[in-house]
């Protein structure tokens, strides 16, 4: 081997994505002997980029003409930078991985909000490294690696600070996480259940058989933006059912809807072997339903006193409040050995602020501002299945998995 330094060479070819692009270039640089120091590829809507930063011993212009004249037997177009021109060192120490990952959601993203997160992240010191598309359905949803200048917690709290502004301003929902493995360490999910895992209120349902749903709501919403004690909240509008027959329990159960993706979501998760269950401020009779329906394997919730066939108005044992739910998350984590970091919480009101507190990544789901200010994400469209993309599963995972289960494609 020459004692002379290689020269590095980065070559950089476009064009439409087809079979033997790769199996071309390649071949032409194994004629001339090269080292390949990195590779990275993209697709973009059928269009291929294709990087290679090679090292080369002698003559990198030979090298060039190969190159170009091999791209062009396959119509593809092609940059070749040699030495100094490309910009860095040749052999410069290999760059530590991004230090975190962000994920934006919009319906749409527009270049207006990407541009605004870009400009915010560069005057943070922040570089982006590496893009990805995550979803284009029912949400557009970008996966962002960024170095951040400064790896502190202090730093941490900056970049967190900036996005949470600008994805308010920009109408984007976005999360910032640490990168490596504790990202993709996540095994338990806990879900809400009254606006989150199902849409609407149970307590509000119950109370609409016995014309007491305007009452209820105006409790239910003063609780929800912390403004009640949940326990003293719950017990008022328990104490409005006494009488409702026990069979309403059975009919309000049958005419729950989920939230839109619950089942796509709750799916995909069991695949991925997560553990998956509720944390409810709402009732076990309702709840039952739904663990044997999606198939969850925990659940904690209230249960009302039923006497003669008929509420009392009471709730019997200790209640699920808001410290209650954190605690109920701690116990099904030790139950099932999974350290609270990787635990992920989901929610919408103030009640839920300790448990999504307590998990390793709290998510707010179309939440009171409460909420939102202390959560690691807030989702603000309707679909309960862009929790995935928070954590970095694809729209095209999911419904490769689902084919290839036999269930059919599912978009208006």
């Amino acid at each position: 081997m020459s004692d002379t330094p290689a020269t590095p060479v980065l070559i950089t070819t476009t064009g439409p994505d087809k079979p033997g692009v790769s199996s071309v270039l390649f071949a032409a640089l194994t004629r001339h002997g090269v080292e390949v120091l990195d590779v990275e590829q993209v697709v973009i809507r059928g269009r291929l980029v294709l990087g290679v930063l090679v090292g080369v011993d002698s003559d990198p212009e030979a090298l060039q003409e190969a190159v170009e004249q091999a791209m062009a037997t396959v119509s593809m177009h092609v940059e070749v930078r040699i030495g100094s021109a490309i910009g860095a060192e040749p052999f410069a120490p290999a760059k530590r991985g991004s230090t975190h990952v962000m994920v934006l959601l919009g319906r749409p993203v527009t270049a207006r909000a990407f541009s605004e997160v870009a400009s915010r992240l560069a005057a943070v010191g922040a570089n982006i490294d590496t893009i990805r598309s995550i979803a284009d359905y029912p949400v557009t949803g970008l996966e962002i690696y960024v170095s951040a200048a400064d790896d502190t917690e202090e730093a941490d709290g900056q970049l967190r600070s900036m996005l949470a502004d600008v994805g308010s301003r920009g109408g984007l929902d976005v999360s910032i996480e640490r990168s490596g493995l504790s990202r993709k360490a996540k095994r338990l999910v806990v879900f809400d259940v009254d606006s989150t895992l199902i849409q609407g209120e149970v307590i509000e349902m119950l109370a609409a058989y016995v014309g007491v749903e305007p009452q209820v709501r105006e409790i239910t919403e003063a609780a929800m933006r912390g403004e009640l004690n949940f326990t003293e909240s719950l017990e008022r509008r328990v104490a409005l059912l006494e009488g409702l027959p026990e069979s309403v329990l059975d009919e309000v159960a049958d005419a729950i809807e989920l939230t839109p993706g619950a089942r796509t979501t709750i799916r995909t998760l069991k695949r991925l072997g997560f553990r998956c269950g509720v944390v409810s401020g709402g009732f076990t009779r309702i709840i039952e339903r739904l663990v044997k329906d999606l198939g969850l394997d925990f659940a904690a919730a209230n249960e009302l006193e039923i006497v003669d066939g008929r509420l009392t108005g009471r709730v019997l044992g200790e209640i699920v409040d808001r410290p209650g739910k954190a605690t109920a998350l701690r116990r099904f984590a030790a139950d099932y050995g999974i350290p609270i970091g990787q635990c992920v919480a989901v929610g919408d009101g103030a009640n839920d602020i300790d448990m999504l507190s307590a998990a390793g990544m709290g998510i707010a789901f179309n939440a009171k501002p409460a909420l939102r200010e202390v959560a690691d994400a807030a989702l603000s469209y309707p679909y309960l299945d862009a929790v995935l993309f928070m954590l970095g599963v694809t729209r095209a995972e999911v419904e490769a998995a689902d084919a290839a289960d036999g269930l059919p494609l599912v978009r208006p």
